[in-house]
């Protein structure tokens, strides 16, 4: 070998920092940065991406659905489809409400977002008339900082403490965990809240000659107040102020609400005045499996963190907080726990691929070591262990967290990052047996030199290979893009580690002797019989010809093997997650049938081995994962809906995987489903980036009733699909539905106004919070006009409420009305200014992915002219 001889980029680059006094010190330096990486990276749950979306509500009181689609929904779609990188705008359209969201493309930032679409609403606020009737458009934005990564069940096993209760004692938690250090946002769900109950008696408001137009006016009257300004008397400033309010519920039981034969009439007269919880609306009950369980009123306290944080250390302080308010400001006899702590699972993830990151590079080292020799060994560890940690530290630059896809990303790496080391540290292992009377410092840049341009190119074709991952579109790129860039990223750092690092190592620690007795040498003369008949001037080209053939005949036969189910193709289904979601939305509009649906599938639930405790929510969604945003479960409300969140025993203390389990239940749930007319989904946390769902039809048309039967008819085709369950629409089922119809005539004879008759009507049912305490209460107490419970659910108990005519005398109500049954209307829903509705439906067959149930769906859908997709 000439000391003389042109060397290459490869060899250059490592003579030069072979004798460099810079090398060690670059390595220190890349140590230290990549351990300054792992210590200050966020460890999160799930990837933290940009899915910006925003719902603009539009109130349109008493309009129909169709009134709101044709003059509030598209006008508002066409405005808002204006914005930049607006990927779709979504709008549901329902009666007195338009909802309108707008989703933005993965990864624009959220404030960016966020000021186009205020920008957008502001500068056309003319859109529609000012007498039209429609209420400002209310803003509510949504993305992966709204998902909680911590949720508390508050509970007591003390009969006599229940909803209220907790809600008085979340209020006070509330304010403590707000000053843990990175929360965003702590709030409180299924809290019964507080007001002062006006429980209508129309027989004595009837004989009083009292309306309820008269209790509004007189509520609102007597809490007028205020400051008037100042007065200078005798070279002093002194403050007027004029009230009082009213500050309790004896104050509003008190209000003089009309006289008679000159003696007052008070508010308590004509109502009954309580100050409490309001008739509930809404359960949350928390239920203990086992034979020491039970089940407990309750409600569910969420936390949020802020951009950036690290959600291990946030989940783990706001835990530690909780536990030294015991006894202060949590009682005794209150119990919490935590049904979700993304800190927890975020660590454990991260840690068990820690773990499978030293195993494969454990993995490697022993190899080399038995192939090459423990020095040998030593340097590749070294190499791979400083790419990968300097890796580390280029993800954090780049903007990337711990979490399992970004450390996947290093562990699907590993492999490829170790290829240059290897190549490098082999090539002066063989250098140095075919030249063993030349010094290391001759030897090590001729033999880097000598794999260098392969290397590079090899090192390149990978990242060619890898980086068209980054730029596939929809969620499914930036959720992934940990992995090309974080794989792409090592494999430049190894290529520079390889060819700095690792000859400097060489240079140190390699001897010139001892290199017999390796498992490479030993295995040289097997190899030599395998490869030469392909190196043969004979036969070597007949041979390669063979080799292709058969290399060719695999690639078609692995092919087939996804086709005939022999490797079945998934898509995040198999996990081991600690909980998983039920969630039922009851076909009738009534509460008691999703509160009796909801305790009877919880019974079945907890009958399970596997099952640890539920939480029960009636009439409210459960916290929200990143699936459920994407889901937009945060929407779901009333007393027709439910969701059972079940917590699985730990996986360590069950034979079968979360998803193993959901599987087998299903069907047992679906026959308790079935006499209360509820529609179950068994939603499991997906590992991957969520969807809408795993099998998604869109029906477009013109006609709402064309378009709906032949959504009918795609549903038909799921349930005739081996496999498919969990089929649904987006449209409800006919309840029952009653229209008030004004007499305007006799009403406009009488001199009464149809407004006092619907304002009169709307505090029946709804309720009127007509004005407010000011009693220094966190949440304002509303003064809320309504009837009494027992009144609630006749229909002539409302009709015998009465408003006043030009001549003062009382007209009942159902003198003025009459009823109309008809049924309830459809929701209009619209994606990209086209009308649409939704199948959807998931995949439970014996393949167990959505893929096999897609195909035989999008051939039968064929006829129905729909587009069906899948995740």
């Amino acid at each position: 070998m000439s000391s003389h001889q042109k060397l290459g980029i490869a060899g250059r680059i490592a003579g030069y920092f072979l004798a460099s006094r810079l090398t060690p010190l670059i390595a220190i330096v890349a140590f230290v940065l990549g351990v300054f990486a792992a210590l200050i990276t966020p460890r999160e749950e799930e990837p933290q991406i940009n899915v910006t979306m925003a719902d603009v509500m539009i109130p349109f009181s008493g309009a129909s659905a169709k009134d709101v689609e044709q003059m509030v929904a598209i006008p508002a779609e066409q405005v808002l489809a204006q914005i930049a990188d607006v990927k779709h705008v979504m709008s549901v359209s329902r009666p007195g409400m338009a909802i309108i969201t707008v989703q933005y493309d993965v990864g624009v930032a959220r404030p960016e977002a966020l000021v186009r679409l205020h920008d957008t609403i502001q500068s056309n606020h003319d859109w529609l008339p000012v007498a039209l009737g429609v209420g400002e458009p209310i803003v509510k934005p949504k993305g992966i900082e709204d998902v909680p990564i911590v949720s508390l069940t508050l509970f007591s096993k003390r009969p006599n403490i229940g909803a209220f209760e907790l809600e008085r004692i979340a209020h006070s938690l509330e304010v403590e965990l707000k000053q843990v250090k990175g929360t965003r946002e702590v709030a409180t769900l299924g809290g019964p809240g507080r007001v002062v109950n006006i429980a209508l008696d129309a027989a004595r408001m009837q004989s009083a000659g009292i309306a309820v137009t008269d209790l509004q006016r007189v509520l609102r009257a007597a809490n007028a107040g205020g400051l008037l300004g100042n007065i200078v008397s005798d070279n002093a400033a002194i403050e007027i102020a004029a009230g009082p309010f009213l500050r309790d519920a004896q104050a509003v039981a008190e209000l003089i609400v009309g006289v008679r034969n000159g003696r007052p009439i008070y508010l308590n007269d004509v109502a009954e005045v309580r100050d409490g919880a309001p008739a509930p609306d809404r359960y949350i009950w928390h239920t203990i499996a086992g034979k020491d369980g039970g089940e407990y009123p309750a409600l569910t306290m969420t936390v949020t963190k802020k951009a950036g944080q690290n959600a291990v250390s946030v989940a783990d302080n706001v835990v530690a907080k909780l536990d030294a308010l015991k006894n202060l400001v949590i009682p005794a006899d209150v119990e919490i726990v935590v049904t979700r702590n993304y800190g927890v699972t975020a660590s454990e993830k991260a840690t068990k691929l820690i773990q499978k990151l030293i195993f494969a590079t454990g993995a490697v080292v022993l190899l080399v070591f038995f192939a090459l020799g423990r020095r040998e060994a030593a340097i590749v560890g070294a190499a791979v262990i400083l790419t990968l940690i300097a890796t580390l530290f280029a993800s954090w630059v780049w903007g990337f967290t711990l979490n399992r896809v970004s450390l996947f990303a290093l562990i699907f790496s590993i492999g490829i990052l170790v290829d240059d080391a290897i190549v490098v540290v082999e090539n002066i292992h063989r250098h140095m047996g075919l030249h063993p009377d030349l010094p290391l410092k001759e030897i090590i840049p001729a033999a880097v030199d000598e794999v260098g341009s392969p290397t590079i190119l090899a090192t390149f074709t990978v990242i060619a290979a890898l980086m068209p991952m980054a730029f596939v579109s929809g969620l499914m790129g930036p959720y992934m893009a940990p992995i090309p860039i974080n794989a792409s990223m090592g494999m430049l750092i190894s290529l520079a580690v390889a060819f700095v690092i690792t000859p400097w190592l060489s240079s140190l620690w390699l001897k010139s002797s001892g290199h017999d007795d390796t498992l490479a040498t030993k295995a040289a003369p097997y190899f030599r019989r395998l490869f030469l008949p392909f190196l043969d001037e004979a036969s070597g080209q007949r041979n390669r010809r063979k080799l292709g053939l058969g290399v060719l005949g695999l690639i078609f036969v692995s092919l087939a093997l996804p086709a005939l189910q022999l490797v079945v193709l998934r898509c995040y289904r198999s996990t081991t997650n600690p909980s998983f979601k039920w969630w039922s939305i009851c076909l009738l509009a009534h509460r008691p049938s999703a509160q009796r649906g909801a305790a009877c599938i919880g019974r079945q639930i907890a009958k399970m081995p596997e099952t640890s405790s539920y939480q029960a929510y009636v009439g409210l969604g459960a916290p929200i994962t990143f699936n459920g945003l994407v889901r937009q479960y945060y929407l779901r409300s009333g007393g027709e809906v439910g969701d059972i969140q079940v917590n699985l025993v730990d996986k360590h203390h069950r034979s079968e995987k979360s998803h193993a389990i959901a599987a087998r239940i299903r069907p047992a749930l679906e026959k308790i489903a079935a006499p209360f007319g509820a529609r179950i989904k068994v939603v499991e946390v997906p590992p991957g980036p969520p969807v809408q769902a795993p099998l998604v039809a869109e029906v477009y048309g013109p006609g709402d009733a064309t378009r709906l039967q032949v959504a009918k008819a795609v549903r038909g085709i799921f349930d005739a699909t081996p496999g498919v369950v969990d089929s649904d629409d987006s449209s409800i089922a006919n309840a029952p539905k009653q229209v008030l119809k004004v007499d305007t005539r006799k009403a406009a004879l009488l001199g009464i106004a149809q407004a006092d008759i619907v304002n009169t009507l709307a505090v029946g049912p709804a309720g009127d919070a007509v004005t407010y305490l000011h009693d220094a209460s966190k949440y304002p107490v509303a003064a809320n006009l309504r009837l009494p419970v027992s009144s609630r659910g006749d229909l002539d108990d409302l009709l015998k409420l009465s408003v006043r005519g030009n001549s003062g005398k009382l007209v009942p109500i159902r003198e003025l009305v009459t009823v109309e049954n008809t049924l309830r209307e459809q929701a209009l829903y619209h994606k990209d200014l086209l009308p649409v509705t939704y199948v959807t439906g998931d995949f439970a067959g014996g393949a167990d992915s959505p893929l096999y149930g897609l195909l035989p769906c999008a051939r039968g859908s064929k006829k129905s002219r729909c587009r069906v997709g899948a995740c």
